[in-house]
């Protein structure tokens, strides 16, 4: 077999292993308003799994039909950061309807030359060229200071390569089948991480203090942080520091943990505020979710 073709292969198989990925994680984070962003992965992977066969199969002989479909599922992998920015009980259900048309305005080049103009290149305008790279960089922003950092720098500059003909960066060459095998290995590698990141945390997730408060707030908090990234994770602390501050709790929630403050003294408001955060975090899990996720 040819080495494009060979290329091809790989970068299907993948963009396979990053929709299987996708489909555990979205298994893992059961319970938790995550779950449609790792729903949206997985369409986004199988998108691109299936251009990147039909271009090894010889059925998209077409650079500009590749090109076309490379569009489409750069579009959809857009979607992952920007269902977890909306990620909050009741509205994240609704927030989807919003995705799908980020994704279609996104993708409304690619109909447009498929269309109206058959056979040539989707012209994406440089404002769209721009926003894409800002979503991949939020995306990246969201989990760079967590443990999913490494796995999410891997995805976004993985991201990048199979996204350079739609960015503003330097021209590219449009079709170079191992360039694109190299930008679907990165990102199948960074999502295989976090799944495994996922697994192991699912069964040990470590607590950053002694304290018997901070034993019960720290593994699902923690559990939040990798599951929805900083965004909400520092809005949450921020809510609860707020309601901490107004009662005179010494407490306070740090990215990295609960910070009980001064130890000793009167507990009684403990229970207060472990009720104020399971309060607060029910906006994003369920139930079942704080069990899974409860004091290791």
């Amino acid at each position: 077999m040819p080495i494009p073709e060979t290329c091809l292969v790989v970068g299907c198989l993948a963009a396979a292993v990053t929709a299987l990925a996708a489909a555990a994680g979205a298994w893992m984070v059961r319970g938790s308003t995550a779950v449609p962003a790792a729903a949206w992965g997985v369409a986004a992977a199988a998108v691109l799994a299936l251009e990147m066969g039909w271009r090894a199969a010889g059925g998209l002989g077409d650079p500009a039909s590749a090109a076309a479909v490379r569009l489409v599922a750069a579009a959809l992998s857009m979607c992952p950061a920007m269902a977890l920015l909306g990620a909050k009980r009741p509205q994240h259900g609704v927030w989807q309807f919003i995705v799908a048309t980020l994704a279609v305005v996104l993708a409304l080049p690619a109909v447009a030359a498929t269309l109206v103009r058959p056979g040539t290149f989707p012209d994406v305008h440089m404002l769209g060229r721009g926003f894409l790279l800002v979503l991949v960089t939020v995306g990246w922003l969201n989990f760079a200071a967590t443990r999913h950092g490494l796995a999410a720098t891997l995805v976004a500059t993985g991201q990048g390569v199979l996204l350079r003909v739609f960015l503003p960066l330097p021209a590219w060459r449009a079709g170079d089948a191992m360039v694109d095998a190299v930008g679907c290995l990165l990102v199948a590698l960074g999502a295989a991480i976090a799944a495994v990141q996922s697994a192991r945390a699912s069964v040990r997730m470590a607590v950053g203090s002694g304290h018997p408060l901070a034993a019960r707030i720290d593994p699902p908090y923690l559990a939040v942080r990798e599951t929805l990234g900083a965004a909400w994770t520092l809005r949450l602390a921020e809510r609860f520091d707020a309601i901490a501050a107004a009662r005179g709790w010494p407490c306070r929630l740090r990215f990295g943990g609960l910070d009980p403050g001064a130890l000793g003294g009167d507990d009684t408001w403990h229970r207060d505020a472990e009720r104020v955060f399971r309060a607060l975090v029910r906006r994003f899990v369920s139930a079942a979710w704080l069990r899974r996720h409860g004091r290791r």
